[in-house]
């Protein structure tokens, strides 16, 4: 079943418009990642898909109903989503107050507000929290305490902005495994902002990036700065970071030499098993990261520096690439851009 539809869908802030994705579409009971860099648009989308801002303009549909952006009927769609911010606010009085509060204004029952808060607590690992003041919690335990409040909703949807963005690594961890475990056990569909393409890979089923305000399978990757010279009149050497050199395939004259900033775009970089091309133009690397993104694959190879490629699943099935192996990779003349 699909969970969320959209055409046409654009949104615009000082006469600028901020939003622009002609197709989305995210299926229920899945995990999405939504990334891209600061200012791509991730949490006004966010915001759109929790029914708290209307479009400029655009279709939607959730769970395959039509959206009507008049206020009783967003009432109701946001029951049904729950958004998580980065820094939840919580109210200070105790842990059990906060969760209370929605289900209170919800008109339910005083011993099943009970049983909800203690069932949402322990699928938390915060049961023993239950009375303590909110105000005296870590950043870790605050996030999962604002998970818990929101699992008390029983929402069909969490969104969750940049989730384990301000806590350290071992909440970071456990905050991955319990949006999992919700997503399993709950059949509870996220969507999240990162832009970390690791948390993307190790919590989304899939992943999509968001690139000045439209839906990218290049995004923010393979954006370099270096030292272009020439070495011959169909080469140029990129001295990246006063370390690595990459040879790139150029035609003299193609780019100024000197201190620039290159783009390689993704789709314009051939992934080789290694030993079957030889060219100078090839670098080979450790594959470190795999991913579904839109229609197509998203391979980082580690050549002294991330290197992303995207394979079409045809090209995916007839390399069989696994994480760890080594690999070639070919860089094609257009693909090399100077910004």
């Amino acid at each position: 079943m699909m969970l969320y539809s959209a055409k046409g869908l654009t949104q615009k802030a000082n006469g600028q418009t901020i939003l622009d994705i002609d197709h989305l579409e995210m299926e229920k009971g899945s995990i999405y990642g939504l990334l891209g860099a600061n200012g791509a648009g991730k949490t006004t989308l966010l915001h759109i898909l929790a029914f708290l801002v209307r479009p400029a303009s655009g279709v939607m549909t959730f769970q395959s109903q039509p959206v009507s952006f008049d206020e009783k009927n967003l009432q109701t769609l946001r029951r049904q989503v729950v958004m998580l911010d980065q820094y939840p606010i919580l109210f200070s009085t105790t842990v059990y107050k906060n969760l209370e509060f929605g289900l209170k204004l919800r008109k339910i029952s005083k011993k099943r507000r009970e049983r909800i808060i203690d069932e949402a607590l322990d699928l938390v690992d915060m049961g023993s929290f239950k009375e303590a003041p909110a105000k005296t919690l870590s950043g870790g335990e605050t996030q999962r305490v604002a998970l818990a409040r929101a699992l008390a909703l029983d929402p069909q949807v969490f969104l969750c902005d940049e989730p384990t963005a301000s806590v350290d690594l071992e909440n970071q961890a456990a905050i991955v495994g319990l949006l999992k475990r919700i997503n399993r056990e709950q059949n509870i569909s996220i969507v999240f902002t990162t832009h970390d393409r690791q948390l993307a890979a190790h919590l989304a089923h899939r992943t999509l990036v968001l690139s000045r305000g439209r839906l990218s399978e290049s995004g923010y990757d393979n954006i370099l700065s270096c030292t272009i010279h020439f070495l011959s009149g169909d080469q140029a050497q990129c001295r990246v970071n006063g370390a690595l050199t990459l040879t790139l395939p150029a035609a003299e004259g193609q780019y100024p030499s000197g201190r620039q900033r290159i783009w390689i775009d993704p789709t314009g970089i051939s992934l080789h098993a290694k030993g079957t091309v030889k060219d100078n133009s090839c670098l080979t690397g450790r594959l470190t990261l795999l991913s579904m993104e839109v229609t197509r694959i998203r391979a980082t190879i580690d050549i002294g520096l991330p290197i992303t490629v995207l394979l079409t699943p045809a090209e995916y099935q007839e390399l069989q690439p696994s994480i760890g192996k080594t690999m070639a990779i070919e860089i094609s003349d257009e693909a090399v851009r100077i910004l």
